[in-house]
Formats: C-alpha cells, structure tokens, sequence
C-alpha cells in the first residue's frame, strides 16, 4: 500500500511539471524542474523500497495530517498523527531495542521547528536546534513542556520504564510508547503562525481567519504536510498549478516554487494567500455579493475556479450571472450538494465551520 502510495505521488508529480515551454526562460525552468522532479521520484523510490522492506504491511509514510520520520537504518520511526493527538515512537530493532527506542523519543521530542532541517524522505538523523516543533504540544511527566536535551531524556526514561509496550510485526517484536499531545495541540502550532497570517493578511487583502481556517483544514497547521495530489506544506499548495499562477499573476515572474520552497511556513503562507487573492480579484471577482464570492473562492480553493462556475453552467462566462441572481444562502446550498466533486462539496462546509470560530478568536490574536 505504501509503495504504491509513493509510485503514485511520483506520477502525479511528473504530470504536473510537465509543460511545453513557450521561451528560453520557461525552458530554463522546465529543466530545473524536471532535475528536481527526477531527484525527488528516486528518494520516494528509495524511500519505499527500504521501508517496507522492514515494515511491510505497517508502513507508514507522511501525510496531510500525518508526519512520520524513519531514523536508525529505518528500524525506528515517529508518527505524529495530528488527526488523534497522538505521538506514537516505534523500534523493530533487535539489538538493545530498549536504547534505540530512547534515541528516537528524545530525536522526537526535539526535532527542530524548521521542516528544512528535517528529511522525511531518508532515515538520516534528526539534529536538534532552538525552539522544537512540538514545544507545548507535548507536555512531560511533570506536566511541563520540553525545550532542552536533559528534559526529553528525563521523559524518555520514564516513557521507558513505565509505558514502554511490545507487538509483534511477524518474526519481529515493535517495542513502543504512544505520548498523547495537549488537548489543544492544534491551536498550540496555530499560534506559531499568528504573525506571518497577519501579515499576508495585510499585504493580499484576505482575511485572516480565512487564512487560519484554510490552513486548519487542508493541514491541521503541519508544516511537514505532504499529499498524493503534489501538495506542500501548511496551505497544500501545488507547485505546478497555483504556484505556478502567484509567480506568473502576482509575483510577476516565470517558474513555480519548489518544494522546499513550499515547505518553509511563511513562503507557503504567502503563496497560499496570494492564490486566495487572485480567486477573489481576478478569477471569482464578477460576483457581486461578498458572501457569495467567499463560497466560491472556497471552494475553488480546492476545487478550482473552473469548477465553481462549471457547477452553475456549462458557459464559464455566464456562470458569474448566474450566481448573482441567487442569494447566497443559495449559492452555498449548491456548491455544498451539487459541485461534481464531493471533496470539494465537504472542502466548503468545513472550511466555513472553522472561518466561524476564528472569527471569534482572530482579533484578539491581532491584537
């Protein structure tokens, strides 16, 4: 399942960057991109073939709402499931798996909070350094964050010695202890962002509860986050589509971001809301009524401009009339139950249930 999941990002991947180039620049960029997208299919390649060959049917592999990171010859790995809160640390090691088990809590616990200092896609070691991504997410025995090494391997210890918990994965033993995170882990890693949302608030003329509700929803505020739709990072943007559209409408320059690029918080918070800024300014900006527009700029979001005006007709130009004629109420009743994608129709709902609750809390973050 992992493997196929991973073959089939890569495929997606190859067809997004692929494109006829219309000037020596564009060719320059399709190069560029296609050493990346060649660099990228081997480590997922890679990545999979040494994973299931040691975890076989429980491999597991990053997502949207979930970071997981192989150390150790992948014979350790941490997921962090941001869905359940729960941090789950795991060893198949069969030499000293007590020690190797330590090693990868403490590396967890610590692992910094730049995404660019951490590769999901190799078992390579986790380096810490300044303020960890899950400080105040997770809390010790003691009920106190963990910021410095003799704090995560005082915790490890008593992890260790008082919830260490074994399966068996075929001829092998998984030793390993599920740490539960704060019971407002979400907004704990929202609160990180709170200064760079205010600004692409400011500079692209969203709002910024939008801004936190569009995040909540496509990553549940993961820095890490990955898809099978070639998706980064907190906003899930995809380079090839609305990347490509900030750099060549907003940006004014040729290309699309990388994927690096869109895994450091502020460049895709910037990028994500300069694609929010151009669904409502250029591609949804003939509907009158503000409330309509914020459903259709929703639901493009994920859904694409296109599919928002083809839901109410056929005729891209005269769907806009359309919507104008309808109350909103109306329009939100139709891109909920009649969109073509029922990702898309769920995409609308929940991203407006949770606009509802940071409007109640964004201005006194701003403040």
């Amino acid at each position: 399942m992992g493997r196929i999941f991973w073959l089939l990002c890569a495929i997606l991947l190859l067809g997004a960057c692929s494109s006829t180039p219309k000037s020596s620049d564009d060719q320059d960029d399709n190069l560029v991109n296609g050493k990346d997208v060649r660099g990228f299919e081997h480590m997922i390649s890679a990545l999979s073939h040494n994973v299931n060959e040691i975890w076989g049917r429980e491999a597991l592999f990053a997502g949207k709402f979930d970071y997981v990171k192989y150390t150790d010859e992948y014979k350790s790995r941490a997921h962090i499931d941001f869905s359940s809160g729960h941090i789950m640390i795991e060893t198949v090691s069969g030499l000293d798996p007590k020690s190797h088990l330590r090693r990868a809590i403490i590396e967890t616990l610590l692992t910094p909070d730049d995404p660019a200092e951490v590769d999901l896609y190799s078992d390579r070691e986790i380096l810490p350094g300044g303020e960890p991504f899950l400080y105040g997410q997770v809390l010790d025995n003691q009920g106190q964050p963990i910021r410095f090494d003799w704090r995560a391997e005082r915790y490890a210890d008593y992890l260790l010695s008082t919830a260490m918990k074994k399966r068996t994965l075929g001829i092998r033993n998984i030793f390993y202890v599920d740490i539960p995170m704060v019971a407002n882990h979400e907004d704990k890693r929202g609160y990180k962002y709170a200064s760079i949302i205010r600004d692409a608030s400011r500079k692209y003329g969203v709002a910024e509860s939008l801004i936190y509700a569009v995040i909540k929803t496509e990553s549940s505020f993961n820095p890490y986050a990955v898809s099978h739709a070639n998706a980064y990072g907190l906003m899930q943007v995809i380079p090839a589509t609305a990347g490509r559209d900030v750099y060549v409408r907003v940006k004014g320059k040729n290309g699309q971001p990388t994927r690096d690029d869109l895994f450091n918080p502020a460049y895709n918070i910037d990028v994500g809301t300069a694609y929010l800024h151009l669904l409502q300014t250029v591609y949804l900006v003939d509907i009158a009524d503000p409330r309509s527009r914020r459903y259709a700029v929703i639901s493009a979001y994920n859904g694409g401009a296109g599919g928002v005006l083809n839901t109410f007709s056929r005729d891209r130009k005269a769907a806009p009339g359309m919507i104008n004629r309808l109350s909103p109420e109306a329009v939100y009743q139709v891109l909920t139950e009649q969109h073509p994608k029922a990702e898309a129709r769920r995409y609308l709902y929940k991203v407006d249930q949770a606009e509802k609750g940071f409007k109640r809390t964004v201005p006194k973050r701003a403040g």
